[in-house]
């Protein structure tokens, strides 16, 4: 619902009692209650004690509808104090041409009462309300679209039986037609059909019956000056205007009412056909081009934001809006000063969605499934969806909404925003991480403690929204060196993106589909983290540990690659030595598990092996676990005879350390080497390699097998 003006109204604050009832608070509560409706009922009060005693009001009867607050002292059920007159005086105050903090104290003064009221109240509505619409004076009209559209989100069932009440939409277009018209009819009118498109049977009958008013509405504009001839300005001021004519806010309106109507298909019933009086002549574009228009002029921005919200669910539409860098920043600027928790800025992050977002990936087994529920459903061969939403156009559009300065922005009303809000801009940022070569510029300009924030803000249930706020973190934090995101003169901790990675390691529950991504890219990220030091490492292993296990035997190739490569990090902490050295069934399991990995398929997966191996390698702990496997020294030296440098490179550091260990283990270890080829396997390792240090470390393994040293040289030679 459109606002009369541009006070935002703030229920969160609370209001002091007015001087009435601070007379009555001795009282009983059902004198209190009677004190409040009779000042209510008072003429010329101003709009601040209208609103207290608004308030006041809506905590009594808050209070006495629910068992855990209501007051001991035996009294009368407060809503039966009720009557018709007082419901009738609140009622009024939904008047358009009201404050808007008057209107919105008096939504929840009147939600209160239907709340505790039941069946009474809403029969008193309804009597309000036809009465009203009966009358057909402007006054009345204005009074009952304007409850219409104030009720709707609190009662929409209520609200859409009396819509829907015979003739009464059926009529509405025929009676904005009169000879004289009033500007604030017509405009009270729209905002209750703006309302009134959030019910399905609702917006098919606007659609049926008003499309035409609509429609030769939004081809007329008001002058934009004030007409020369004084009775034709008074009429103006008075709210008439002769037909054919409609101001710019009725005009603006009618487009978002348009646009709400074209975006969402009507469906008819099976076996009918669509009715309309008139097809539409306007399209989305031409909607679009409208909406951006009024954004650019400055003109009835929360209309223009509202229509491009629905608009922009359109690829044309999103297409063409994002090619328009100048309204990119247009948008960028409106939101940025928006209040926060407003209805432009939810409509502003809105139209950044429908943008930047990607198409879901589909399976090949979900696309045969929605190919033959198409095919069961129509006549025709089902439609794919809309090339301007393939992967590519969509990472132009979010390469332009990033340039045009969106993080900043997102990043400011991260903080005093809405769960509603914080959930869009979430999935702002979700969707430009997935641009690599942005991530880096995302985090400099504050996208990690965006995300940080709104991690710890979400409430525990709503995991769809951290999942996606710890998917996002985890794109940004494989592309980033953590030493420049957290500690120094930072106050972010670097262990504070821990657990949202950790949560991603676990499958969604609440996916029908099976989506591996998440976890993969949490696993790199968590990887990148653990480069560091033991301050990420130790948190991930004691949290995590379990997960990581399991990952290992992934049946995706992408996932244990990227587990192994995790656990080869950890191996620079002693906790993560000790899960498979420690000499325990489980360690002796993990290390089984770790060698066999290095006979994998996958090259990288070898690699993060081998490398996991050297450093497990350098406690003699590990050693002896290694050396009790059977095939333990036999999968080292496999690494040894790899042809990539990197692998036997990694395998002569793991034989050199096992030949080098302490005391027995070390004898034992030269004794297995000798038993397994060790000595052919290693020079036959000096033959193919060039890099000089993997020489070395060879020549220096063969000195500990061979024993003596000029022997030892002289076989080397």
């Amino acid at each position: 619902m459109a606002n009369s003006s541009d006070e935002i109204f703030d229920p969160s604050v609370p209001a002091s009692p007015s001087s009435i009832y601070n007379q009555s608070l001795n009282a009983s509560l059902e004198d209190q209650t009677i004190l409040l409706l009779a000042g209510l009922m008072e003429a010329g009060q101003e709009d601040e004690n209208t609103c207290k005693e608004l308030a006041n009001l809506t905590k009594l009867l808050t209070d006495d509808s629910s068992d855990e607050t209501r007051s001991p002292e035996p009294h009368k059920p407060l809503y039966q104090l009720v009557d018709a007159d007082s419901v009738d005086t609140i009622l009024g105050f939904l008047d358009m041409r009201q404050s808007a903090s008057v209107r919105g104290y008096a939504t929840l003064a009147i939600s209160a009462y239907l709340k505790a009221s039941g069946d009474k109240g809403v029969d008193l509505l309804s009597k309000f309300f036809h009465s009203k619409v009966r009358k057909g004076t402007y006054d009345d009209f204005i009074v009952a679209f304007s409850v219409a559209a104030s009720i709707f989100p609190v009662v929409p069932d209520v609200t859409a039986a009396l819509f829907l009440s015979e003739g009464f939409v059926a009529n509405l277009g025929s009676l904005m037609r009169r000879k004289w018209k009033s500007k604030k009819v017509e405009q009270s009118a729209l905002e209750m059909l703006n309302v009134a498109c959030m019910n399905t049977p609702c917006r098919e009958a606007i659609k049926k019956y008003c499309t035409e008013w609509l429609e030769d509405m939004v081809a007329t504009r008001a002058p934009e000056s004030p007409p020369v001839d004084t009775q034709e300005s008074k009429q103006i001021e008075d709210g008439t205007i002769q037909q054919g004519t409609h101001s710019a806010s009725v005009v603006n309106l009618a487009a978002v009412v348009l646009a709400k109507l074209q975006v969402i298909p009507t469906t008819p019933a099976p076996g009918t056909e669509e009715e309309r009086i008139q097809p539409a002549t306007t399209s989305m574009e031409d909607l679009s081009d409208m909406f951006k228009n009024m954004l650019s002029e400055g003109e009835s921005q929360q209309s223009a934001i509202e229509g491009l919200a629905y608009a922009s669910i359109q690829p044309k539409v999103k297409e063409k809006l994002a090619s328009d860098k100048q309204f990119i920043k247009n948008l960028i600027k409106a939101l940025a000063e928006a209040p926060a928790k407003s209805p432009a800025t939810y409509g502003a992050l809105s139209v950044l969605v429908n943008l930047t977002a990607y198409l879901p990936a589909v399976s090949e087994e979900q696309k045969r499934i929605s190919q033959l529920k198409a095919y069961a459903n129509a006549s025709k061969a089902p439609e794919g969806p809309d090339p301007l939403n393939d992967e590519d156009h969509v990472t132009k559009r979010c390469q332009t909404v990033f340039e045009a300065g969106i993080i900043p922005v997102l990043v400011t009303h991260s903080q005093h925003g809405s769960i509603a809000s914080l959930t869009l801009v979430v999935s702002i940022v979700f969707s430009l991480s997935k641009t690599t070569k942005i991530r880096g510029k995302m985090a400099q300009q504050g996208a990690i403690k965006l995300l940080l924030h709104a991690y710890s803000v979400f409430p525990t249930d709503n995991l769809t929204a951290q999942r996606t706020t710890a998917h996002a973190l985890a794109r940004i934090l494989i592309s980033t060196n953590p030493q420049h995101i957290f500690g120094g003169s930072n106050p972010l901790p670097l262990t504070s993106a821990i657990r949202p990675l950790l949560l991603l390691l676990s499958e969604d529950p609440n996916s029908e589909q099976r989506d591996l991504l998440p976890i993969f890219e949490s696993l790199l990220a968590l990887t990148n983290l653990a480069s560091t030091d033991d301050t990420a490492r130790n948190p991930i292993i004691r949290n995590s540990f379990p997960q990581i296990e399991e990952l290992l035997l992934s049946n995706n190739k992408m996932v244990t690659r990227a587990t192994v490569e995790l656990i080869c990090n950890l191996m620079q902490s002693p906790e993560g030595v000790a899960k498979f050295a420690d000499g325990s069934k489980q360690a002796s399991q993990r290390m089984h598990i770790l060698l066999a990995l290095t006979d994998s398929e996958d090259f990288a997966t070898r690699r993060a092996a081998g490398g996991g191996l050297a450093s497990l390698t350098e406690w003699d702990t590990a050693v002896n676990a290694i050396l009790e496997r059977d095939r333990g020294v036999t999968l080292l030296l496999a690494m040894c005879k790899e042809d990539e440098e990197e692998l036997r490179h990694r395998g002569v550091v793991c034989v050199l350390n096992v030949v080098s260990a302490p005391g027995k283990v070390g004898e034992w270890g030269v004794k297995k080497v000798k038993e397994d080829g060790g000595i052919d396997t290693l020079k036959e390792c000096l033959k193919k390699s060039r890099n000089q240090e993997v020489l070395e470390i060879t020549v220096e393994a063969l000195k500990k097998l061979l024993g003596d040293e000029k022997d030892a040289q002289k076989q080397i030679e």
